[in-house]
C-alpha cells in the first residue's frame, strides 16, 4: 500500500534531502541550515506533490541578496506554506514585492532543474524507506 504524502511527512523529509550540492549558495550551506538556498527546488517539489502556485519576493537591496529571491507556496486550499523559512533565522526579509512564479520560468534556470532532478530523486529514495 503506498502511503500519501502529507505535509507533515514532506517537512520530515526534506531537511534530509538537502545538501551542499543542491544549494544555489553552496559556500553557505550547512548542516545545521539544510534549507539555505533551497527555496526554489523545495518549492517546485511541493507544487508537484500538493499542486497550488509558487511566489516569491525579489531579495535585491536585503542582506540575502546573493540568493536572488525567495519563494514559497499557496495550496490549492489557499494554505501559505513556506517550508525554507528557517533558513533565514529571525532575519526574514519582510515586506517585500511577492510575485508569482511559474515553473516553467523556475525550469528553464538550467542550474535550478539540475539541483530540482537531483532533490526529487534523493526524496523518491527516502520515500521508499520504511
Amino acid at each position: 500500500m503506498i502511503v500519501p504524502m502529507t505535509v507533515k511527512k514532506f517537512r520530515k523529509i526534506s531537511p534530509q534531502i538537502c545538501g551542499k550540492d543542491t544549494s544555489f549558495d553552496p559556500k553557505g550551506w550547512t548542516k545545521e541550515n539544510p534549507f539555505w538556498g533551497h527555496s526554489s527546488i523545495i518549492s517546485l517539489l511541493a507544487q508537484s506533490l500538493f499542486g497550488g502556485k509558487i511566489y516569491g519576493v525579489n531579495l535585491k537591496g536585503t542582506k540575502f541578496a546573493k540568493m536572488k529571491v525567495h519563494l514559497w507556496n499557496i495550496f490549492p486550499d489557499g494554505q501559505v506554506i513556506d517550508f525554507t523559512r528557517s533558513q533565514f533565522g529571525k532575519e526574514y526579509p519582510g515586506e517585500l514585492e511577492i510575485k508569482q512564479i511559474g515553473v516553467s520560468v523556475l525550469l528553464a534556470d538550467k542550474n535550478t532543474s539540475r539541483r530540482f532532478k537531483l532533490l526529487q530523486e534523493r526524496f523518491e529514495v527516502e520515500c521508499k524507506k520504511k
